[in-house]
Parts: structure tokens; sequence; C-alpha cells
């Protein structure tokens, strides 16, 4: 019965390593899967809760955000929100600078699954080198039975080429696992922007700018804002 035990044991000691690679790319595929469905199960769900809220109170649309900030939108969004009467330049600042902190956590896993689409091959590449060599070695083209040891010859090269086999697939399996992580960070940097700018664009809208015209409107009798010129009329 054809068992893995056999698959690695055929291939000789390279397949080792070339297991320990392939058991890396699964728990990695694994662990960023389960980040990767949590977060977009609830992110549209929490920017429209902190959306809807930060039109009527930032308090709440922070307290909302607070309550996700297991999750990278919520820590996103938590961070201006979190900020006392910033200016929009500091709330824009805000949210760029959690962008980025959030973005580097999103990488995590993509260097392992380049080393590994990197090495494989070449794991792969040594195991057939080896295997052809003890194969050859092993082989004694002046003595009787040439037949059977062609046979044995053949038998041997196979099972060498099951190590180049198995770093391959390896290399490819990691391939596409990366590939499709990196086009999900790519998309999640597009949502970020876009939530990032309705945000920025709320709090000016509905706290910045209306607080900054009322505070001029209340204005002691006798004074002006410094941003407004003084005519004198000349008789």
């Amino acid at each position: 019965m054809f068992t893995l035990y056999t698959f690695l044991a055929k291939g000789g000691p390279v397949m080792i390593p070339i297991g320990g690679l392939s058991v890396l790319t699964l728990a990695c595929a694994l662990e960023r899967s389960i980040f990767w469905v949590r977060l977009l199960s609830q992110e549209q769900r929490i920017v429209h809760d902190v959306l809807d809220a930060a039109r009527c109170s930032l308090d709440e649309a922070a307290a909302i955000a607070k309550h996700a900030r297991f999750l990278p939108i919520g820590r996103f969004l938590l961070a201006p929100l979190r900020l006392h009467q910033p200016s929009p330049e500091t709330f824009r600042l805000a949210l760029e600078a959690a962008g980025d902190k959030e973005f580097v956590k999103m990488h995590k896993g993509d260097k392992l699954l380049e080393t590994i689409v990197a090495v494989a091959p070449l794991l792969g590449l040594l195991g057939t080198v080896t295997g052809l060599i003890n194969t050859f070695s092993n082989l004694n083209i002046g003595g009787s039975g040439t037949t059977e040891q062609a046979t044995k010859a053949a038998a041997g090269i196979g099972e060498a080429l099951l190590t180049t086999a198995a770093g391959m697939v390896v290399a490819i399996l990691a391939l596409l696992v990366l590939r499709i992580f990196v086009t999900l960070q790519a998309r999640q940097m597009d949502t970020f922007s876009q939530v990032g700018s309705e945000l920025e664009l709320i709090y000016r809208q509905v706290w910045y700018e209306p607080h900054a015209i009322s505070h001029q409107h209340f204005l002691p009798r006798g004074t002006r804002p410094e941003s407004e010129s003084i005519t004198l009329e000349t008789p």
C-alpha cells in the first residue's frame, strides 16, 4: 500500500526538508485564511456603523471602533477618533499612520512564502542530483546482468525525480497562496483609502468647519479673525 511515508522514503533524505516546507506552507495558509475571513466578513458592517455614528457623535463612533479594535479596520478608524478636537491635518496624519501600521501586519507570512517558493524547487533538484549520483555509483557496467542493472537504474532515476516533483508542487502551492494574499492586501489598501477619506470628509463637514464658523460669529465686538483684511477708506 502506497503511503505518505513510502513516498518520502523513496525520495530520500531531501524529502524531509521539502515535507517541512509543505507543512509551513499549509500552516501559514491556514493562519492567514482565518485572519482574512474574520476581517472580510465583518469589515463592511463595522465601517457602516462607524461612519453612521460619526455623523451624530464622534464619541459613539469611537466606542464602536474601539469595540472592533481586534480587527485592522477597527484600529484604523479608532486612531483619529480617539484624538481630542484635532485639526484636519492631524486627523489625516492619524489615519495614515494607523494605515501604514496595519499594512505591515497584513504582510505577515509573505517573506516565509517567498522563501519557500525559491527554496523548494532547489531542494527538489538537489534530491534528484544526489539520487542520480547514488544510482550511477551502484551500477556495474562491465558486469553480468546488464538488463537487471538497467532496470534497477531506471527505477532509481524515477525515485530520484520524485524530489523534483515534490519540490515543484510545494513551490507552486506556496506561490498560489502568496498571490491570493497579495491580491487581498491590495484590495484592503484601496478600502482603507476610501473609508479614511469618507471619515475625514465627515469630520470636516459635520464637526470642524461648522465649529470654526460659529467661533468666528461669536468673536467679541471690535475683533476680527486674523485671516480677514482691514480696508481703510482714504478721505
